[in-house]
Formats: C-alpha cells, structure tokens, sequence
C-alpha cells in the first residue's frame, strides 16, 4: 500500500534543515512499515533496531552520549557500515528507551549527517510531556490511518486514477459517482487500519474485518493499563467507551456526566488529554467567533471527542454492514459520517478543523483556510436541508461554504456541494 506520507519523508530527506525525525500516532496505523518501505526505496540500506524487542540494545544509549561511538556500536550490532545519507537508522518502539530519544539532541547537535528516523507506540503521550524529549531538536510527523484516497488506491487502481483526476467544478460521471458512493460505503465498513484494508484486499470478507477491528480494541484497551503512566487507567477506559454514547446525543458535545453519573471535568480531563495525545481520539473544540484567527476563540470546555478511524468507531457502534450498504435510516450515521469527514480533513489544514454553536443554530465544521474561515455542513445522504447552515451564510457572508453529501459536485451561489468521497481533497478545490 502506498502512503501519502512518504513524499513527507522524501521531503525530509532533502532538507538542507534536516533533523531526526520522529513519526507520530495510534498504533498499527503502519509506522514500522512506512520506515522499512522508505528506507529500502529511498536509501542505499537501513538498519533497524526495536527497543521493545532487544533490551540489550539500551546499555548502549544509557553509556554513551557520544553518536559517533553509538554508530559504531549499531553498526558492529548490525554487521552493516552505516554511510551518511546512504544509511537509514531506524529506531522503532523508542519509548522504551528514555535514553535512546534523548539521544537524538546528540545527533542533531554533533552528527546530523546521519539521517534518523524514530517511532513508538503511544509516543504522543511521552511527547506531551515537555522534559520527556528533546524540544526543538528533532522533526514530527504525524501518521493516521489510510485515508479515503490512499484507500482506494490500494483496493481500486482505476478508479483511484479517476478520482484523483477530478478537478473543481467538473460534474462527475453518474457511472464513476456510483462506483465512488460504493466505495465510500467499504471505507465506512472497512476503515482505514492497514491490517483491515489488506485483508480486504485479499479475502473480501467481512468478519475477518470485524475479527480483526475487535482485536483492534482490544489491544487498545490493554494499553491503557501498560502504558498510562500517572492517569487512572481505568478513566482512560471509560472515556473511550463512552465515546459511541456522546456521539449519539443530538449536540454531540462531550458531556463528563455521561462517562459516570455526578462526574466533573477534573475527574476525566487527564484522561481525555492521554487519549488525545495518544492519537487515539481526535478533538474538535468548540469556538465563541468564527473569525480568524480561529485558535483564538477556542471555547475549551465545549468540545467533541471522535474516533481516529471510522472502521473502529463502526464497530464500536455496532452498526451492521447492511443498514451502510442498503441506504437505511439509522440513528448512528450522522455521527459516522462526520467522523469520515474529520479523518479526511486531519493534516489537510495547518490549523485543525473546529466547530460552532450556539443556541440558534450549529455548524459541523469550521475550517480555517489562509484568513478564510469556511463553514462545513456535512450530510450523510442526498437529503441536504439544514436552515442553520443557510441561516449562518446569510448572516456572515463567508467567501466560501461547503457541504459534504452523497449528490454529485454542486456550485450553488456560495455554496459548493462536495461528495463525500472527495473530503481528501477539500483543500484542493478552494
């Protein structure tokens, strides 16, 4: 499966700027793999070496704060010379070793013509935490699930080529807008796990899905416990689970009183914070004014929690295949819906998408685009009445307005109606 974020790396590579990278986010969204496949691509050869696996491996960091004797070590370790820019280190399930990930301030400093790459599970958490790494002295890059495009790549080359193809204003094929629409549907099912769309790939069945999105959340949930540090991990849990329920209420806004009856921000907002940090869940706060800049005008007691990737939330929903896949009414899909669009919109914008309400009316979506702020509605069928949404455009008159639905592309007055499946490339049609 090709990742979008590999022509981040390659980018990294060449930066004159370069310093040790260190690769962000849930685990099993693929980081291992993304390393491994840039390094034998794109490089003479790779070392790799995994704290979690090779404890022995630590003694050499905790001795040595020279990184030019730690190559040599790494590379009497590996029976491979390590050349700068020709080598690439990797270094996975860092969190392991403290050590190990204040090293690279060392390289950074004294060998940045070694070219470093690092990851590890739940490293958000460790990230969070300022004494915990070396700030200002390495590179971060997020990684997320597939997204809808890198999805369909993998599963439908030709129709990949199609979609990728369509430029602003170009109506859709009705043939291509069916097929996509369907494809949209398996995305909902399947998600975006590089564990669940290769096995889609090679079995097309849809309880190895389900089988292997349970296992999913199980290792999860185990990993609270290992690796919460001063948080209770048992809140960590219950914020999670409680997830599907706060999304089913009509606002959707994050209610500390549905997670345990008489709960108070205090209680949870650690948890809330680990979770988030995790790359577990993703935030969208709540804002007074839709004005830029909107980070501004952050209301951050009034926010809604959504799951990192919409095959996970699917299941912890217990949606069945057939109500995605036959067109059916069902309580859930609005907030299903919405979560595809936020995974879509993750890292398109260098400021992250926010939302509005207050007591006459709510928008699914603000985003900030240069000093535009632009209103989201998002629709989870062809149905697309929301006076809220018309209501906030009269009133503010923004440049542009989006809406997400299953119509074809529609320019009506400000208003562009994009299809759901084009999410990926909102930016793109501004």
């Amino acid at each position: 499966m090709q990742r979008n974020a590999l022509n981040k790396l390659i980018e990294w590579k060449s930066d004159p700027e370069r310093k040790p990278l260190v690769l962000k986010g849930a685990r099993q969204v693929g980081k291992t793999w993304l390393m491994k496949d840039f390094g034998q691509n794109h490089y003479q050869s790779f070392v790799y070496f995994n704290f979690d696996e090779d404890d022995d491996l630590k003694s050499i960091f905790e001795s040595n704060k020279n990184p030019h004797r730690i190559i040599e070590l790494l590379s009497l370790i590996s029976d491979v010379k390590i050349i700068p820019g020709e080598t690439l280190i990797i270094f996975d399930e860092i969190q392991e070793c403290a050590s190990a990930l204040n090293s690279l301030k060392y390289f950074h400093e004294k060998a940045n013509e070694y070219h470093i790459i690092a990851a590890g599970s739940l490293l958000g958490t460790l990230l969070a935490q300022p004494k915990s790494y070396p700030v200002g002295m390495v590179n971060l890059l997020d990684i997320y699930p597939l997204t809808f495009d890198e999805f369909l790549r993998a599963t439908d080359a030709s129709l990949y080529a199609y979609c990728s193809a369509i430029k602003k204003s170009q109506q859709i094929e009705s043939i291509f807008h069916t097929r996509l629409l369907e494809a949209y549907n398996n995305y909902l099912i399947i998600g975006g796990m590089p564990e669940c769309v290769a096995s889609w790939i090679k079995y097309k069945d849809p309880q190895r899905i389900s089988t292997i999105q349970r296992e999913l959340i199980s290792l999860y949930e185990n990993d609270f416990s290992k690796h919460n540090g001063k948080v209770n991990s048992g809140r960590i849990l219950m914020v999670f689970r409680s997830i599907v329920s706060q999304l089913a209420k009509p606002n959707e806004k994050f209610m500390y009183g549905a997670v345990r009856e008489g709960a108070r921000a205090r209680d949870f907002e650690e948890a809330i914070e680990w979770l988030v940090s995790a790359g577990m869940l993703n935030r969208v706060y709540n804002v007074s004014k839709t004005e830029h800049p909107l980070s501004a005008f952050d209301k951050t007691d009034f926010f809604k929690l959504f799951v990192f990737d919409t095959g996970l939330l699917k299941y912890m929903a217990g949606i069945d295949n057939s109500a995605i896949l036959l067109k059916t009414d069902y309580q859930f899909k609005g907030p299903l819906t919405e979560n595809f669009v936020l995974q879509q919109l993750k890292g398109q914008f260098n400021i992250e998408p926010r939302y509005f309400a207050d007591k006459n009316s709510e928008i699914d979506f603000i985003i900030q685009h240069g000093t535009d702020i632009i209103p989201v509605e998002v629709k989870s069928g062809e149905s697309v009445t929301a006076s809220s949404f018309k209501k906030y455009i009269t009133t503010k008159k923004p440049h542009y307005a989006l809406r997400f639905s299953k119509l074809n592309y529609l320019e009506n007055g400000q208003i562009i109606n994009l299809p759901l499946y084009l999410a990926y490339k909102t930016k793109e049609f501004l």
